[in-house]
Order: C-alpha cells, then sequence, then structure tokens
C-alpha cells in the first residue's frame, strides 16, 4: 500500500498565527511547529528563483528526517523559457535542491495555460523530460487540459513522470479524478487549489468543499494500490484556511491528525 502524505502549500502565513500556529510564534519556528502536524510542504518561492544554499540548508535543519520537502521548478525554467536552452538553470535549480538530501520529495513542473500541445511545443516537451534526472522525482501541471490525452500521458510514463492531479479551474474535476486511475509515474501528485483566487483571510474555512474532499478521498485511496507514495498539497483558496482542509483529508484517509492545540506544548520543535 501507497505511503500518503497530506500538507499544505507554504507554511508562512501570519493569518495562521491563532487558529493553527500558538500564539506570538515568530516566523523563524513555523516551519519546525508545522512538521509536527504535516509530514511534507509544498514550497512555492522556488517558482520565482532557485533558493540560496543557506536557506536550504536551513530548511532540512528546522525538520524532522522523515520530513519531505516539493518544490517548484523556476518559472525561468517553465514560462519564460517555455522549456528551451533551460540545462544550465535546470543544473542549477537541481543542485540547489539536492541541498535536501532524503528531505527531498518530488519537483513540481508547473507549465502556463498559454502552452497549447502542438508539433512543435510536443517535442520541447519531449526533449526536456529526457533531460531529466533519473534519480529524482518529476510531476507536471498542464493547465491547458487539450494536453491530457494519449499521447502526453504515454510520454510521462516513458521518463516516469507523475502527471500532477489538481483541483483549480483548468481542468474540469471529472477529467482530473478519471485520470487518477492511471498513474504515469510510482507515485501521485494532488493539488488542491480551488476555483479562483478571490478569498485572502487565511485564518478560517469561509467556503465548505465537503462533496469535493468526499470524491478526492476516494479518489486517493483508490491510489494507494497503484503508486507507492502520494503527495498531496492543499491551497489556502481551496477552503479559506489549507491546515484545516489538509487535517479534514487526513481524517478521511484513516492518517494521524495533529490538533493544533497539541502544537502549543513546550519543548524542542522535533
Amino acid at each position: 500500500m501507497a505511503v500518503l502524505r497530506v500538507g499544505t502549500q507554504g507554511w508562512n502565513y501570519p493569518a495562521w498565527v491563532g487558529p493553527f500556529y500558538p500564539a506570538g510564534t515568530r516566523a523563524a519556528d513555523m516551519l519546525g511547529l508545522y512538521a509536527r502536524a504535516f509530514p511534507t510542504v509544498e514550497i512555492d518561492s522556488t517558482f520565482y528563483a532557485p533558493p540560496a544554499e543557506p536557506v536550504v540548508r536551513a530548511w532540512a535543519a528546522r525538520v524532522p528526517a522523515d520530513f519531505v520537502f516539493a518544490l517548484k521548478v523556476p518559472q525561468e525554467i517553465t514560462h519564460e523559457r517555455r522549456l528551451v536552452d533551460v540545462r544550465e538553470s535546470l543544473d542549477r535549480f537541481v543542485s540547489r535542491a539536492r541541498l535536501l538530501e532524503d528531505r527531498l520529495g518530488p519537483l513540481l513542473i508547473q507549465m502556463p495555460p498559454d502552452w497549447p500541445p502542438s508539433a512543435d511545443t510536443r517535442a520541447v516537451l519531449a526533449d526536456f523530460l529526457a533531460q531529466l534526472a533519473t534519480d529524482l522525482r518529476w510531476a507536471i501541471e498542464f493547465r491547458d487540459p487539450r494536453w491530457l490525452d494519449d499521447a502526453t500521458l504515454g510520454l510521462l510514463r516513458t521518463h516516469r513522470t507523475s502527471l500532477a492531479l489538481v483541483e483549480g479551474r483548468w481542468v474540469k474535476r471529472e477529467r482530473m479524478l478519471a485520470l487518477a486511475a492511471e498513474p504515469t509515474a510510482d507515485f501521485a501528485y494532488v493539488r488542491w487549489m480551488g476555483p479562483d483566487r478571490a478569498l485572502s483571510d487565511y485564518s478560517h474555512v469561509q467556503v465548505r468543499r465537503e462533496r469535493e474532499l468526499a470524491l478526492w478521498g476516494d479518489a486517493v485511496d483508490a491510489l494507494r494500490s497503484r503508486v507507492r507514495e502520494v503527495f498531496g498539497y492543499f491551497n489556502n483558496h481551496f477552503q479559506g484556511h489549507s491546515p484545516e482542509s489538509a487535517r479534514t483529508m487526513q481524517t478521511r484517509l484513516g492518517l494521524p491528525v495533529v490538533d493544533p492545540v497539541s502544537l502549543r506544548q513546550q519543548g524542542e520543535l522535533f
């Protein structure tokens, strides 16, 4: 059965202080506290630039040995260069990511919505996937639904790259749930984004999505027998407060759930 890891996209939100983190929590202590509640996190800041070496080493030092980071591939590679002539940029990013050692999880390639499939872009994608380090785990997210065809899925299987399954406005949920039954790698990667970006108060759940959580819970549960590991990350925009969304999913999947009250315990962070 697959190992299931559920967490959130990011951890350093001031609005979480009080409802999730203990009152008075400093920004420097958030990651260590977060790692008490969740076994993984997706880092969005790497999308904007590769992190400095001291930053990566500090991340690793603040979490337990079995904690896993998922990093987004920089936008220079995906959005600016559109996967073309990116060898140097990709090597620089990967070298920083490797500093996490055993705490390094999947690397997410998020493609822009204005990158449609064509003979040229399919060739570019095939060339890019062939460059990826085979000892690392890679996932790719397409925001143009026309990419989600047999040709793309076959290419991803060839390169053992996981198709990122996304709850968002770009691809219909029914299509994504169907694709969950056809994993393209030995691990699955799920992102719960929500339908829009209107929510701005991240201190509490503002939109109830019990139906969506139930559907995705069933899909993730079914993946247990198809892959070795499942990584899932909630955005604040899914319901308004991603820690509660993640705990709800943990409960649905029968995973251990850490109540925020327990984060107030004194002592070492891990």
